[in-house]
């Protein structure tokens, strides 16, 4: 008898699942724990570097209405993720609510999906810690070789090209520090990035604070530049620039959907989670608007489009705040290094969470007996980013990561309005408000940043997800758990409070 690759797995089971006993992952996260991990994951390459690039490639002063939109596309995405992560407190984020509400292969979809989003996630802002790292060291007197601390490749929208360096060396030392970091213990990994995530939100509070003395608020003026076309055909400026700049800075916001994947871990997982994930992406997307408007204060928007446009801005308000360029070029190494941590936490749960159903061979879920973190996978990720952050270009990497995680949002957003038609009397600790209203604007905000990316852009996310059915059908499908005991799982509306 065929399979059927829509069935879906009960909340039910997949609760019982989880109590893996000394096989299991170790409840030791906090709300405050979750929070931070949470800002840990998104105060990074967003704030220090994409928030000149927008404004000067796209959208202007007007940068704050991009954040402000994707802030948005998030918070809907965000209120649906916090309904599922307090219903369903297992590990797997959207590709466990994927299975118990739109199937098995869906399922599998979404998790392939979020491959894209958190190992090619923590490889891209890995290369943007090594730039970083590097002119920190540089302005310390130490210089790196330029062989041994960018990608061999480059890449022009339509050809790789040898740059002539041998490969990213600080990339992949990151990578391989914070996955050691990873197999000693959750509880360990959340006190260091917790540590890192004091230290550069009270460097940026420190920017913004002083960075406003020396706005000009002429600067601000036009707060939306007139449309101009582009040699390419492209556009920018105007609200085409505007709805542009939200796509490009979406990818400042990746991570904060990573604290599901730590529902397995947290203490009181039905509470908690809402909180990690909804306090954390309410407190990043006011500093992002608040630096935003602090950069394109001080300087013209035009000048920002340079790697370290926070620095740019810092030299040109002068000597009164010449005292903060180490502390800031600190925080930006300290912010993108615990962005790096929290996504090589969220890829290894994905993982062991798919081998655990049969989707993934079975040691992919192995569990270490001293930490019980899931070292295996933990592993496999580690080493698979450090390889793609030692060769690859950062912009090709950021473009990936961006329309899959667009992608997951949307399947999420989706899952809510079937969930609550299928099953309207399970308990939810949790509820979004305005079903089916916040899931459609999460749908509607998300799918159009998605449209506004290009196509090539388009084609590689094709080329990914053609790859991963091939993979289900070739493995996932004839080994799956659910498929193999021919089971029929009790009806999700049958677990009622």
């Amino acid at each position: 008898m065929a399979k059927n690759i829509f069935a879906t797995k009960s909340v039910e089971k997949l609760i019982k699942e989880s109590e893996g006993g000394e096989h299991g992952l170790k409840r030791t996260l906090t709300a405050s724990n979750l929070t931070m991990l949470g800002v840990g994951a998104i105060i990074g390459a967003g704030i220090f570097v994409l928030t000149g690039t927008a404004a000067a490639n796209a959208a202007g002063p007007a940068i704050v209405i991009s954040f402000l939109i994707a802030g948005l596309g998030c918070l809907f995405a965000g209120l649906c993720y916090a309904e599922f992560a307090s219903m369903i407190p297992v590990a797997g984020s959207a590709y466990t609510y994927g299975y118990a509400t739109l199937g098995e292969f869906i399922a599998w979809i979404i998790g392939w999906d979020l491959v894209l989003e958190y190992l090619f996630g923590a490889a891209t802002v890995a290369v943007g810690w090594s730039g970083n790292f590097v002119s920190l060291l540089k302005s310390l007197g130490i210089t790196i070789p330029a062989a041994i601390a960018s990608a061999p490749l480059a890449y022009n929208g339509a050809s790789f090209e040898a740059t002539g360096t041998i490969i990213n060396l600080p990339a992949i030392i990151l990578i391989l520090v914070m996955t050691a970091l990873l197999v000693v213990g959750i509880q360990e990994s959340a006190k260091f990035n917790n540590i890192i995530v004091v230290v550069k939100v009270v460097i940026v509070l420190l920017v913004i604070g002083f960075g406003f003395q020396y706005v000009d608020s002429a600067n601000w003026e036009p707060f939306i530049p007139g449309k101009e076309i582009l040699t390419d055909g492209s556009s920018r400026y105007g609200w085409q620039g505007v709805v542009a700049g939200a796509a490009i800075v979406f990818f400042s916001y990746i991570g904060f959907d990573a604290v599901s994947t730590a529902a397995q871990e947290a203490k009181n997982p039905q509470r908690d989670m809402p909180i990690g994930m909804l306090a954390s992406l309410g407190v990043c997307t006011i500093l992002y608007v608040l630096m935003s408007l602090v950069l394109t204060g001080i300087v013209p928007y035009e000048s920002l489009n340079v790697p370290d446009p926070v620095l740019l801005a810092l030299q040109a308000a002068g000597p009164g705040l010449k005292w903060l360029y180490f502390l800031t070029g600190v925080g930006a190494v300290a912010g993108l290094a615990s962005v790096v941590l929290v996504m090589l936490m969220a890829q290894p749960r994905i993982f062991y969470s798919m081998s655990r159903d049969g989707l993934l061979p079975a040691f992919f879920g192995k569990v270490h007996p001293k930490y019980n973190t899931p070292y295996v996978p933990t592993i496999i990720t580690g080493v698979v980013a450090a390889i793609i952050a030692g060769i690859f270009p950062i912009g090709l990497l950021g473009e990936l990561v961006s329309i899959g995680t667009l992608l997951a949002f949307v399947i999420v957003c989706a899952g809510i309005i079937v969930l609550r038609r299928t099953s309207p009397d399970l308990k939810r600790p949790f509820k979004t408000p305005f079903v089916p209203l916040i899931p459609i604007l999460g749908i509607l905000i998300c799918g159009y940043m998605m449209v506004n990316l290009g196509g090539d852009t388009w084609l590689r996310l094709i080329v990914w997800m053609a790859i991963g059915v091939a993979i289900y059908f070739l493995y996932g499908r004839r080994h799956s758990k659910l498929g193999k005991a021919s089971e029929t799982p009790l009806p999700v509306k049958e677990l009622v409070s």
